[in-house]
């Protein structure tokens, strides 16, 4: 028999499209779903960052992915039970703590499944291809959830709840098709306690070079977070833009922008380093921020805002996944937990930056959410730079730094 081909590079990436799908859901449709029912944008708010907050605290599960099963088994059954949630959530809108405790758990279960993926295709994609990984996993997560976000407000609104819960479920196992096609190394047979006290040891020693030090700063910092892109989905009235408009340039604005800042960072990522170009990305982000005051607040503006944040967010989370690779090197035994931990890093900021982008919006409304998040990132970013050039940390040799094989 002939050997079964091969998934290539760009179709390997896309499956983090079911983790993007997810995030869609969370970001833009739950919002417009909730300011549908009436609920206040405050509240929103607040839900909105308690069903994202999984992003940062998941890593503390991650070990778990290393252990007695292979990754490729993690990430369909984290799959399987992130969709079924999701169903219980779109068929539970009206009741506030069922809706938030089914999708924080769900995205909970969606992190797992980036990070049982993340894990896996470390281990199977050559260092030379992993830039052009990392990129196709942005643009998986991004465009899916830019997908999922049209499709989500489309069929809620022409198909029964019941029936657009369960469409939108099976959707998001769609990723799940090209798993047959990607080589699975057998799983890691070691003892669950033994991976989380291997991992202790190992996360203390990451925590003392002085690269990861610095990489890790980046993330938790708001130099590159574009966290207006959270925000921006429940503001469309502020712009006189109708939940239809807003639903469909949400979906446009996620799926353009990821798109064009992905393949942007293929060109980009020649001229400069990686940390560097990460930090440069966030300043030059910050300024098209600042630019946007200057401008009215219209639908056209509030469709250039919500591209435009997507575009240079898709740059960042590429940039800082390229990262990620580097820092986790090959044939790495806890590859899905270093995973889950570089990306968790880089989530903290979007849950306190949506807190604090949401407190200057009540206080001096879109003008003050822009003027605050383009600063705390201009600000930031520039001497992160700074101290970069000036320590010439500019390309440190990441691999290999956890493990030594």
């Amino acid at each position: 028999m002939s050997p079964r081909p091969r998934a290539p590079i760009w179709l390997m990436g896309l499956t983090n499209a079911g983790f993007g799908m997810y995030a869609g859901v969370v970001v833009i449709s739950m919002p417009q779903l909730l300011s549908a029912r009436h609920v206040p944008e405050g509240t929103i708010a607040a839900l909105t960052a308690a069903m994202i907050s999984p992003g940062f605290w998941a890593f503390l599960a991650s070990p778990a992915l290393d252990v007695r099963f292979s990754r490729r088994w993690y990430a369909v059954a984290t799959a399987l039970a992130a969709a079924a949630l999701l169903v219980c959530a779109l068929l539970n809108l009206d009741d506030l703590r069922l809706v938030t405790g089914f999708m924080v758990t769900g995205f909970f279960l969606a992190n797992l499944y980036q990070s049982a993926l993340g894990g896996w295709l470390s281990s199977i994609t050559p260092p030379e291809s992993q830039s052009r990984l990392s990129a196709w996993m942005t643009i998986g997560n991004l465009s899916g959830g830019g997908a999922m976000a049209v499709l989500t407000g489309e069929l809620m609104r022409i198909r029964s709840p019941m029936l657009a819960a369960f469409l939108l479920g099976g959707v998001l196992l769609l990723p799940l098709a090209v798993f047959p096609f990607m080589d699975a190394p057998g799983p890691d047979r070691r003892l669950a306690r033994e991976s989380f006290t291997q991992f202790l040891g190992e996360a203390a020693s990451l925590l003392k070079q002085r690269e990861v030090l610095l990489a890790m700063a980046m993330f938790l910092s708001p130099a590159a977070v574009f966290s207006l892109t959270n925000l921006l989905a429940g503001l469309g009235r502020d712009f006189q833009a109708s939940t239809h408009f807003v639903g469909l340039v949400g979906g446009a604005g996620v799926f353009l922008g990821g798109i064009c800042g992905c393949l942007a960072y293929r060109l980009l990522d020649r001229l400069l380093p990686a940390r560097l170009l990460y930090l440069a990305i966030g300043i030059a982000g910050a300024l098209f921020t600042l630019l946007l005051l200057a401008l009215a607040p219209t639908p056209a503006v509030f469709a250039l805002a919500l591209i435009g944040e997507n575009a240079f967010q898709a740059l960042a989370f590429t940039a800082s996944t390229a990262i990620t690779f580097e820092t986790i090197g090959r044939d790495n035994p806890l590859a899905a937990t270093t995973f889950c931990l570089m990306i968790s890093a880089s989530n903290v900021p979007l849950t306190y930056m949506l807190f604090a982008d949401s407190w200057a919006y009540a206080r001096g409304g879109v003008g003050g959410s822009f003027m605050l998040d383009a600063g705390l990132s201009l600000v930031t970013a520039t001497l992160l730079a700074l101290y970069l050039v000036r320590s010439r940390q500019l390309r440190p040799r990441m691999a290999g730094i956890i493990l030594p094989g």
